[in-house]
């Protein structure tokens, strides 16, 4: 029996895309485009390094899960220079401070199943506002600093609103995070934006009092996500049904971040017109790789494998926006917070440009120091130019 080429099977169940593979004219063998560069059959072209501008939001909420501390995540990551790096990519970038809303009041007609959905609905509101100021103002890229990832839902919300609509969404976690009231466990909002943002689940969710600012506009056909690991039972019922694209840790030990990564930003834009919008929950890392976090799933992703996640995402040019979230520097020691936050800022870099075989910033244009030796002399001297 003639074996399968697993990059054949993907392509079979995924489609093709001429950008990403290239194939023999027998069909049984596909091979990444990358792999022709690297044999020199194909010329890479180069790579420029160029200059956006991106404003960073902080968003210090932690009311969408249990543990305190995920609150210090944006003055951590700033403290550890994160601005710093980004500026030293050669961007201009304009730190717009952090979104703070404290509910001033009661209410009473709130679902007893989820907590703190005014603080949420408050917070998330102010937040979508500021992306889209960001965005449409300001013309900027977005990062916004969590906090918890129930932030997403007014991260994108801003973002799907700016761009009217015309945004896909990449989502780089353990867990799902499409729980809805109804389903989930614990009540807890960061395991319930997903199911806020898509239309298709629109119809499973009781009147909520504070969010009719919020419309899900995005489809699911627009949305997937890498590093799976944690799904519950009913959320893996909604990804099946409405056919989200949901690749797990298992699909990429099977068939490598590549390939895992390149499907899913086919899949979810597949004539590259969208605006991409990453959120990245730091626990798709590996506790030994991002130890951190509340909520750690052993089996995660290496960094390597999430910088070239963010990376590709860079290379598409589309992408506008990315959240960091979930980093509890309380969990922990010195040298557990600065592992977390290194592996954070790799992220963050990558999905600004910053490339592990070197950056050349726009500012740079010559190499310093060029000596020249006079003719008939043994001594160089320098020229002034």
């Amino acid at each position: 029996m003639r074996s399968i080429h697993p990059l054949q099977t993907l392509v079979r169940k995924f489609g093709t895309n001429p950008t990403l593979l290239k194939w023999k004219d027998n069909l049984n063998e596909v091979v990444p485009i990358d792999n022709l560069i690297l044999a020199g059959r194909v010329q890479k072209p180069r790579q420029t390094q160029e200059s956006s501008r991106i404003g960073v939001i902080g968003v210090p909420f932690h009311k969408g899960q249990s543990n305190c501390g995920v609150e210090d995540g944006p003055s951590e990551l700033r403290q550890y220079g994160v601005v710093k790096d980004i500026i030293d990519l050669g961007h201009n970038v304009k730190d717009y401070g952090d979104v703070i809303c404290d509910r001033t009041e009661e209410r009473h007609d709130v679902p007893d199943k989820i907590k703190f959905l005014p603080d949420l609905a408050a917070t998330c509101h102010e937040l979508s506002t500021k992306v889209q100021k960001v965005f449409s103002e300001d013309q900027r890229k977005v990062l916004t600093l969590g906090g918890d990832h129930s932030i997403a839902l007014g991260s994108v919300d801003g973002h799907v609103q700016a761009k009217k609509g015309e945004v896909c969404l990449l989502w780089v976690g353990a867990h799902a995070d499409i729980n809805t009231s109804d389903t989930s466990q614990t009540g807890h909002m960061h395991g319930m934006p997903v199911s806020l943002l898509v239309k298709e689940l629109e119809d499973y969710w009781p009147y909520l009092p504070g969010l009719d600012w919020q419309k899900p506009t995005l489809s699911m056909k627009n949305l997937a996500y890498i590093g799976l690991r944690s799904v519950d039972h009913f959320e893996r019922l909604m990804i099946e049904k409405y056919g989200a694209t949901a690749f797990g840790t298992e699909d990429i030990e099977k068939y490598g971040i590549h390939t895992i990564t390149s499907m899913a930003l086919n899949r979810i834009d597949p004539d590259g017109t969208k605006s991409l919008h990453v959120s990245f929950d730091i626990n798709a890392l590996d506790a030994h790789e991002a130890p951190c976090t509340g909520t750690t799933v052993r089996g995660g992703l290496m960094l390597r494998e999430a910088i070239h996640i963010m990376e590709m995402a860079y290379k598409t040019g589309r992408l506008e926006a990315l959240d960091i979230v979930e980093i509890n520097p309380r969990l922990g020691n010195s040298i557990n917070v600065k592992t977390t936050l290194e592996a954070a800022v790799h992220v963050i870099k990558a999905a600004f440009g910053h490339r592990r075989s070197g950056n050349i910033p726009p500012h740079i244009e010559r190499i310093p120091g060029f000596y020249k030796p006079p003719k008939n002399s043994q001594f160089p001297i320098q020229v002034n130019d």
